[in-house]
C-alpha cells in the first residue's frame, strides 16, 4: 500500500467526518445497556458509509445513482427521525408518563429503556444523509487518482470508519460525558439530527 496516498486518504477522512463523532457519541449513549446496541450502531455506520462509498467511486467512474439535485433531499432522512426521537422523548417524559400509567414521575423505564436503542437501519440513513455532501469531495479525487489509488482510499476509509466507531463509544462511556448524555441526551439527539437535516437541505437548495 501506497503510504502516502494511505496518509492522504486518512486526513481526508478525518476532515470530512469530524461531525460524526459527535453523531456516534450519541448514538452509542442512547444504546447503553442494551444488548446488541453497540452492534448495531457500528454495523449501521459501516453500511451508511460503504453507501457513500459506492455513490462516490460510481460517481467518479462516470455512473450515478443520485442525481446532484436528489442530494439536498437526503437531509429529510435524519430531519424525519430527528422529529420521531423528539416525539418519543416529549411522550416519555415523567409527567407524560405519569398520566399514562397512572404512576409517579419516576415508576417504568419509559419508552427509550424498554425498546432496544438505536437501530441499524436508522444509523446507516443518518449516516449515508450526513455523508452526502462527502461526495462531492470525494468524487473528484476518485477521479483523479485512478482505480489503484481509489481502492487505498476506500480501504482507508473503512478502517477508519472502525477507529470512529472506537471513538464515539469512548466519548459516550467517558464518565462526565456519559453523565451529560444520560441526562440530557434524550434532547440533544433530536436536536443534532434535525439540525443535520435542516443544515442539509438549506445548503443543499440555497448552494
Amino acid at each position: 500500500m501506497n503510504l502516502g496516498i494511505a496518509g492522504q486518504a486518512a486526513g481526508l477522512f478525518a476532515v470530512t467526518n469530524v461531525d460524526d463523532l459527535v453523531v456516534l457519541a450519541l448514538f452509542f449513549a442512547r444504546g447503553a445497556g442494551r444488548r446488541g446496541a453497540g452492534r448495531r450502531v457500528v454495523a449501521g455506520q459501516y453500511l451508511g458509509f460503504a453507501a457513500i462509498l459506492a455513490v462516490a467511486v460510481a460517481a467518479a467512474f462516470g455512473a450515478t445513482f443520485l442525481p446532484g439535485p436528489v442530494l439536498p433531499y437526503l437531509g429529510l432522512l435524519p430531519l424525519a427521525l430527528g422529529l420521531k426521537a423528539a416525539w418519543a422523548a416529549w411522550r416519555d417524559r415523567p409527567a407524560a408518563r405519569a398520566a399514562r400509567d397512572g404512576a409517579g414521575p419516576s415508576d417504568g423505564p419509559g419508552e427509550a429503556a424498554r425498546d432496544g436503542g438505536p437501530r441499524t437501519l436508522e444509523v446507516a440513513a443518518v449516516t449515508f444523509a450526513n455523508g452526502g455532501d462527502n461526495v462531492g469531495v470525494y468524487v473528484p479525487v476518485f477521479a483523479t487518482a485512478g482505480l489503484g489509488a481509489t481502492t487505498v482510499y476506500a480501504s482507508v476509509f473503512l478502517v477508519l470508519v472502525g477507529v470512529w466507531c472506537l471513538a464515539g463509544a469512548f466519548l459516550a462511556t467517558r464518565p462526565v460525558v456519559a453523565r451529560a448524555l444520560s441526562r440530557w441526551g434524550h434532547v440533544v439527539f433530536p436536536v443534532v439530527l434535525i439540525a443535520i437535516g435542516l443544515l442539509i437541505l438549506v445548503e443543499g437548495l440555497t448552494g
